[in-house]
């Protein structure tokens, strides 16, 4: 346990950002498989639909810091990338 008050209070805040963190991996994971689940099945319609709430999460996620700017354009990029190829 942290002995000092500003140690303490950074374990609370560790806490709190561990915790805003875990959700936006989340919701980027499960929203990534689903999209690639959906391009495999060769369902475009249904990927592209979900395509804006993907985008939506990884630019969140990137603004917040969970993960870095060109880590969430290099994902978008990919995904529209297998959509497209798809497509064509």
């Amino acid at each position: 346990m942290p002995v000092t008050k500003s140690a303490q209070k950074a374990l609370r805040k560790e806490k709190r950002r561990r915790a805003r963190n875990r959700i936006y991996k989340e919701k980027m994971k499960t929203l990534v498989k689903e999209t690639k689940g959906l391009i495999e099945e060769k369902k475009t319609e249904e990927a592209r639909k979900i395509l804006p709430r993907l985008y939506k999460i990884l630019d969140k996620s990137a603004k917040v810091g969970v993960i870095k700017k060109n880590t969430a354009s290099r994902k978008k990029a990919r995904i529209t990338k297998l959509l497209n190829k798809l497509g064509s």
